[in-house]
């Protein structure tokens, strides 16, 4: 991007500046007003003001961010090879629920902390103790005081696994000369298609390539043996299904549909784990309302032959959920939620994915394994009972679905070596630096 346009975009850069400048003794009471909702961790709320709580270790750093949990597990298979490749890695993330996973997911030679408010002096204070040697940001994930800071100190900056919507592309396009100068403070641009490439590059990011998705690169989720063992006792020969991710508005289709199937399939088992895990007791009085027997996990309720709605509503435990079942629906897809949710994890480990019509986010995902036959999109509750009913009566094309998505995961695989070529001189010359 020209320095004309850069120049263009200073005024507003500096009257941002100034803003949150301003706003920074208000921070406490914001994050204050955050916890009591559960959206921070009162052990560590001054990493949001920029203090560190870990001490930064000798040597090469690369500092790694990714907004909340799906950013930051996409970015687990970079860590580990630069950890690999002898580089300490810092991995911030803005949410209580990615610090809680990463904790459990980071390999030895990593560690997390949370990404400052985007006010100035908060960061200052964050690259002063970390001392990054190369930045790297996931996805679209831009704030304005991070990239001009990061910027000015001179430290290479790209933009992984990048990616933009046709929505996101045209609310930018109404404003050029912002999204440019923003744009052009980043060194790299390493996008996951071709479509998303050419939106940035007209947006004005200066270099861009095509790496993929790195979120193919992501191990299957982790998982407790002996609670699996525990669960697929308990299941026995049921039929299951697993909703993951679930939005408000969905769980009433899934109930729904429960109670179309319970003819066919009387002892038929629902499990459905909300995105938000705190709406677990919400979704069962839902589940007794209409009439159904449900059990929460969080609160230990076995699962008996007679509970037909099982409410996952603990973190870190997908893994488990993903491997109890052969079908999984992939929420934030039907009724009024939108935007979809990453269906790579069930798909690596051999499951069938239903989603609805609303999965802009993760389109090309969706696309690809719906291609492959190892996807089916469900408009509503009609279509999904019907989908249910299909993979329930035919053992066989149920098998060969999830033969087809894990196919379909691996031949999509690659990006994180691309993307470690991509970096290379700038990994060289920062470790160089650190001799």
């Amino acid at each position: 991007m020209s320095g004309a346009i850069r120049r263009s975009f200073e005024p507003a850069l500096a009257f941002y500046r100034i803003a949150t400048t301003m706003l920074g003794p208000l921070a406490p009471a914001l994050l204050n007003w955050r916890r009591r909702r559960g959206k921070e961790d009162p052990r560590r709320m001054a990493e949001r003001m920029g203090y560190a709580s870990l001490a930064r270790p000798e040597g090469p750093l690369a500092w790694l961010h990714g907004a909340s949990v799906g950013e930051g597990i996409a970015l687990l298979p970079l860590v580990e090879r630069l950890v690999e490749r002898g580089v300490n890695v810092l991995v911030t993330t803005g949410t209580v629920t990615s610090a809680s996973i990463l904790a459990d997911r980071l390999p030895a030679g990593a560690r997390h902390q949370y990404l400052p408010l985007d006010i100035p002096r908060f960061l200052a204070r964050f690259l002063d103790h970390w001392r990054p040697g190369l930045a790297l940001v996931a996805e679209s994930e831009i704030w304005p005081n991070m990239l001009r800071m990061v910027d000015e100190r001179g430290v290479p900056l790209a933009l992984v696994n990048a990616r933009l919507s046709p929505r996101s592309f045209e609310r930018w396009r109404k404003a050029p000369n912002l999204i440019g100068s923003l744009l052009s403070r980043i060194d790299l641009c390493l996008a996951q298609t071709q479509d998303d490439a050419i939106r940035l590059h007209q947006l004005g990011a200066p270099c861009v390539e095509v790496t993929g998705n790195l979120k193919y690169d992501v191990p299957a989720p982790p998982f407790s043996q002996p609670a699996l063992a525990q669960m697929m006792a308990a299941v026995g020969a049921r039929p299951v299904w697993f909703a993951a991710s679930t939005h408000p508005g969905e769980e009433e289709i899934i109930l729904a549909v429960h109670r179309r199937l319970r003819a066919s399939f009387p002892d038929l088992l629902t499990i459905v784990a909300p995105r938000h895990a705190r709406r677990g007791p919400q979704i069962a009085e839902l589940a007794a309302s209409v009439g159904m027997s449900s059990a929460l996990r969080s609160l230990g309720d076995r699962l008996t032959p007679e509970t037909e709605f099982y409410v996952a509503d603990t973190m870190g435990e997908m893994g488990l959920f993903y491997r109890l079942t052969s079908i999984v629906l992939v929420g934030k897809s039907l009724g009024g939620a939108r935007g979809g949710q990453n269906p790579i994890e069930p798909a690596k480990l051999g499951a069938t994915v239903l989603y609805g019509p609303n999965v802009g986010n993760f389109a090309e995902v969706y696309r690809d394994l719906a291609a492959a036959q190892g996807a089916m999109e469900v408009a509503d509750e009609t279509e999904l009972a019907q989908a249910l009913r299909l993979y329930f009566s035919d053992p066989a094309l149920l098998r060969r679905s999830g033969r087809a998505t894990q196919d379909a995961v691996e031949r999509f695989g690659g990006a994180t070596g691309r993307i470690m070529q991509a970096l290379e001189p700038c990994l060289t010359q920062m470790q160089a630096e650190n001799r």
